[in-house]
């Protein structure tokens, strides 16, 4: 643990004091006798006691032997366990694709946020479609309000002019 701890400490002396620092780690390599979830939360014990403000969990993708287990959320179990260990926010990742799914994982308690990156690369409007899905409502400018469906009238609104 002593280089990712080293890295943090050297982050967080050079980043302004008043801005977070949080860190992305891999909560297991998948690999029989490698890296696991209890390295993992003992390492983010460490950072929370040196101020990190977050702990991103992802997994793997490091060795050739690695036996990952696919399948939608499969990594949030790994998230939940660290946030289970830690009082600091802790981000979970890994097939995260509809919105209902991270909803729950946030509404459950599993994490309390999630991370998206292959959805938001096939779509770069994954939140705007979630928030449609979910009744919610998104900040966009008044240039975007002629996008949106009519079947979501109230899926915009303007932090400038407030609620449509």
């Amino acid at each position: 643990m002593r280089f990712p701890l080293e890295v943090f400490d050297g982050v967080r002396a050079a980043f302004p004091a008043e801005r977070p620092v949080w860190m992305r780690i891999s909560a297991t390599d998948w690999v029989e006798g490698g890296w696991d979830v209890e390295g993992t939360i003992a390492l983010s014990r460490a950072l929370e006691d040196r101020g990190c403000a977050a702990i991103h969990v992802t997994t793997g993708g490091v060795s050739p032997n690695q036996k990952i287990a696919l399948g939608p959320g499969y990594q949030v179990p790994h998230a939940e366990r660290v946030k289970r260990a830690v009082g600091i926010p802790v981000i979970a990742v890994g097939l995260i694709t509809e919105p209902e799914q991270a909803e729950a994982i946030i509404a459950d308690g599993r994490a309390d946020a999630v991370s998206l990156a292959r959805a938001m690369l096939y779509d770069p409007r994954w939140p705007w479609h979630a928030a449609a899905r979910l009744g919610a409502q998104v900040i966009a400018p008044k240039q975007y309000w002629r996008s949106q469906p009519r079947e979501y009238k109230d899926l915009f609104a303007s932090a400038a002019y407030g609620q449509r």
